[in-house]
């Protein structure tokens, strides 16, 4: 590796059943005679000839011989990428190596051993051991600090906050957002600790354990969660889902994000691929039960759209495989919002004829595509829609919100246009 725009690495895998990774395949990535990216991936022979060889994902990187080349995410395929640190990792990383932009193999290759999924990257042809070296829910007031300290982009020397930084690398990141967090590890197993910003507008720990619990009340599947107190702050504590506790170490799940189903990227150019509806058809042509799977994400649309959760981006959703066959993740990362307009709200996803009209006729108007007749999918939002308007404000209660930030985020839930009539989308 030479420069931050070229270089090679291999890539890893911890099969389903096993504790230890695997090599499977070499990734390349360069600039090509344009001055595009380009990324280039073949499995290994050896990994091809086992039988217990599972492909990467469900989408671009199916077994076979042959190169698998991409010019998409600057050069890095989706399920890799998924791999990749998210935002806040991506700042912790720019932190510790005392570099504004590094480039994407660099981030790859200096993210943690409990990456989000079943990758891991290096340079050599032999895996590493897993280093297993998580830091304990005790230590989360350090965590706390530090990550305020980053957030706040503290001017002390680097060098007085290394150690600390460094937990926070070996603690790894998810998928999903720029919010800080770290990995933390107590007897049940590994759980994304999420940390309250001073500039919250209500406390989001609280709220959004709260949305998972109605989440859940509603029919979803979701991430178990918990709050816990920590030097008078509150920290959100989400389940990994992509991890199993075992007597020798970790079981890992394959997982890819919505935005690799949909061959997309997290780009505004590229929202015309955010999609409910297109991402039910990957549903059914990926997975083993796709009538169950298809039917869940509608539920999570529809959810969605109860609590005005416009972060519903295409990276807040992902597919999981803990064996062989591939299924819609647990629910995570369900947060409402306050929008201005009172009319209308939208997600971030088109969910319909009406484009991303966050309203049941909208809702309704592709139920076909989620593999639901007219009457269920009617039942299903009917239903979710008075579980919401009756039981959030206890919910949250119940969760530990504040009367004060029950008024203020009372407005996100079964807004007042959401029967509304829906206009064809533009």
């Amino acid at each position: 590796m030479t420069s931050e725009s070229s270089g090679e690495c291999f890539v890893y895998i911890t099969l389903p059943g096993a504790t230890e990774p695997v090599t499977c395949g070499r990734f390349e990535l360069s600039v090509n005679r344009h001055g595009v990216p380009e990324g280039r991936f073949v499995y290994g022979r050896s990994y091809l000839a086992r039988q217990d060889a599972v492909p990467i994902d469900p989408v671009d990187l199916r077994l076979t011989d042959r190169t698998s080349t991409t010019n998409a995410l600057n050069g890095v395929f989706g399920a890799l990428r998924d791999a990749s640190p998210d935002h806040w990792g991506r700042r912790v990383i720019q932190r510790h190596l005392g570099q504004a932009q590094p480039g994407e193999l660099t981030y790859l290759l200096h993210a943690p051993d409990d990456r989000a999924g079943a990758l891991g990257f290096g340079l050599n042809a032999t895996p590493p051991a897993p280093k297993r070296s998580f830091n304990q829910t005790l230590a989360l007031a350090a965590l706390q600090a530090t990550a305020d300290a980053v957030v706040a982009d503290d001017e002390r020397p680097v060098d007085s906050m290394t150690e600390q930084v460094v937990n926070l690398l070996l603690v790894g990141t998810s998928m999903g957002g720029a919010r800080p967090k770290a990995v933390v590890e107590d007897e049940a197993g590994l759980w994304v600790a999420k940390f309250n910003l001073a500039t919250d507008a209500w406390n989001s720990a609280r709220v959004e354990h709260a949305m998972l619990m109605l989440a859940r009340r509603c029919g979803l599947t979701t991430a178990d969660s918990r709050v816990v107190e920590v030097g008078g702050r509150d920290v959100l504590l989400v389940r990994r889902f992509d991890r199993e506790k075992v007597p020798d170490g970790y079981l890992r799940a394959r997982m890819v994000s919505a935005l690799t189903m949909l061959r997309a990227e997290d780009t505004f150019q590229s929202r015309d691929r955010w999609s409910y509806v297109q991402l039910a058809e990957e549903l059914r042509r990926a997975c083993s039960e796709p009538r169950a799977n298809a039917a869940e994400l509608f539920r999570r649309m529809c959810f969605n759209a109860l609590i005005s959760n416009t972060d519903d981006h295409p990276r807040n959703h992902a597919l999981i495989a803990r064996g062989r066959d591939w299924q819609l993740s647990p629910a995570y990362d369900l947060t409402p919002a306050v929008p201005v307009r009172i009319e209308r709200r939208d997600l971030a996803m088109a969910c319909g004829d009406a484009g991303r009209f966050a309203n049941a006729g909208n809702l309704m108007s592709q139920h076909m595509r989620f593999l639901l007749q007219r009457d269920e999918a009617q039942h299903l939002i009917d239903e979710m829609e008075a579980q919401v308007r009756s039981t959030w404000f206890a919910t949250a209660r119940e969760a530990g919100v504040s009367p004060a930030d029950c008024n203020r985020i009372a407005g996100a839930f079964a807004y007042e246009s959401f029967r509304q009539t829906p206009s064809p989308a533009l």
